[in-house]
């Protein structure tokens, strides 16, 4: 069983933009949004994968991701309708933690939300000073939700 164990936070600053390592485009659309779990595919860089993620609200969650073929990911994304996002991901790396910074693309153009990947529940990263409110537990800030929250509005725009 494979186990992702992050923490996420809203983005205070732009201070963090000088400590770039990489930054990286992603695409992700959601096959199926459920209360326990979510299937998402994503094209990041010019690989797609296929991930299933459960939706425990904690910590800690199961999580699977496989590498698919580009052109079965394009197929895929055109499969979740709506439900869409797109982010540019930048990797900093602070007090021996990466740090991974999500900065959302329209519709959603104002959100920067960061995480950090741990190796147990109880690591207890330094927070850099342009890491704010720690959104971990709040779901409404899951990119899953956001993608609903793009869908909704796309829908009711039509």
């Amino acid at each position: 069983m494979a186990l992702e164990i992050e923490r996420r936070f809203r983005v205070s600053s732009d201070a963090w933009r000088t400590s770039v390592a990489r930054s990286t485009r992603i695409t992700q659309g959601y096959l199926a949004i459920t209360e326990s779990s979510v299937i998402r595919v994503r094209i990041r860089d010019t690989q797609g994968y296929v991930t299933i993620k459960s939706r425990d609200g904690g910590l800690a969650r199961e999580e699977f991701e496989y590498a698919i073929p580009l052109p079965d990911a394009k197929s895929l994304l055109r499969l979740c309708g709506q439900r869409i996002l797109e982010k540019t991901r930048h990797e900093v790396h602070y007090g021996g933690f990466c740090w991974e910074i999500d900065e959302y693309l329209a519709p959603l153009e104002d959100l920067i939300i960061a995480e950090v990947e741990l190796q147990s529940e109880s690591d207890d990263p330094p927070r850099p000073p342009w890491v704010g409110e720690e959104i971990t537990h709040d779901g409404s800030f899951s990119n899953a939700a956001l993608a609903q929250r793009i869908e909704t509005r796309k829908s009711a725009a039509q």
